[in-house]
């Protein structure tokens, strides 16, 4: 008597899923808010709302000030 195992299929069926999806698990495209750098004012984008207290930074100027931290 032949057994198959319920998580080789399960895990066979998942992967079909997410292949037909694109690999994008799912999700809509996340939505972008333009913003301007606090360091450079480079005009940029950024996956949250900016908040007018809290300062935004661009990629290079993030990347910056986080090596700096360390």
């Amino acid at each position: 008597m032949e057994r198959k195992s319920f998580q080789g299929r399960d895990r066979d069926q998942s992967r079909d899923r997410g292949s037909s999806r694109g690999g994008g698990f799912g999700r809509e495209p996340q939505k972008m808010y333009k913003a301007k750098c606090s360091e450079c004012d480079m005009e940029t984008e950024v996956p949250f709302k900016p908040d007018p207290d809290r300062p935004v930074y661009c990629r290079e100027c993030y990347a910056k000030r986080k090596s700096r931290k360390f």
